[in-house]
């Protein structure tokens, strides 16, 4: 088994941009972690065949936590390929399946109200983003602690950012795919955006319990690998 990282590089107002999705590699099967914003399949696709897989391959997608960022490209995946099987803790797919109203979009629009003007623009298209994610069921929910991947992979709720938030710890691999549970920023792990953070302080427990490991690598959606 092993963890490779997926650079994807895109454009965002005018400057270049990276997020990096995880491929896990398990007896020749192919594990996602996370799937980028809208129209990333292609982008996805072509890093994971430039690393040698192919896509048929392909039988699972985790997905750490609803944000446009990590949710984008699901429901295109799912289209391409029905057979994936997608999963997700049971807090988060009841916003990705559309059961209930995703926090972000209740946050971003509790936020609107008191944006200045100058915002006013971002925060309406942010919404609209939100608002526009298509809805995919989820055929595996997992909790704290739960075993998947042949028992390699434990599950650990690291609520914070999102209450429901997800990373994915290997043991063997003394490594951890942090989602946006930790970020790397100035080759040090900190929480991702604690503006958007729906509560801090869990964010910040999170992000001790994920250090307190003793892993030699984090594979981060934000900055990428970070290695002790």
């Amino acid at each position: 088994m092993k963890i490779i990282e997926l650079p994807i590089e895109f454009e965002f107002n005018g400057q270049k941009n990276y997020l990096y999705p995880s491929l896990i590699i398990l007896n020749n099967e192919l594990t996602l972690v996370d799937t980028g914003y809208t129209n990333f399949l292609s982008l996805i696709e072509n890093e994971i065949s430039k690393n040698g897989y192919e896509m048929k391959n392909l039988k699972n997608i985790i997905i750490t936590h609803y944000d446009d960022d990590h949710i984008g490209s699901l429901y295109d995946f799912k289209e391409k390929y029905p057979w994936i099987n997608i999963i997700a803790s049971e807090i988060e797919s009841k916003y990705i399946s559309g059961e209930m109203k995703s926090e972000r979009l209740v946050q971003a629009e509790e936020m609107l109200e008191n944006m200045p003007n100058e915002e006013m623009e971002f925060g309406n298209w942010f919404i609209q983003q939100l608002k526009n994610l298509k809805h995919v069921s989820i055929d595996e929910k997992v909790h704290e602690g739960d075993m998947i991947l042949d028992n390699k992979c434990r599950v650990l709720a690291t609520p914070g950012h999102t209450s429901g938030h997800i990373s994915l710890y290997f043991p063997s691999l003394k490594s951890v795919i942090t989602g946006d549970a930790a970020v790397k920023e100035n080759n040090e792990l900190v929480i991702a955006n604690p503006d958007f953070c729906l509560n801090v302080e869990k964010a910040e427990q999170s992000l001790t319990m994920i250090k307190n490991l003793k892993v030699e690598n984090y594979f981060c959606y934000h900055g990428g690998k970070f290695t002790l």
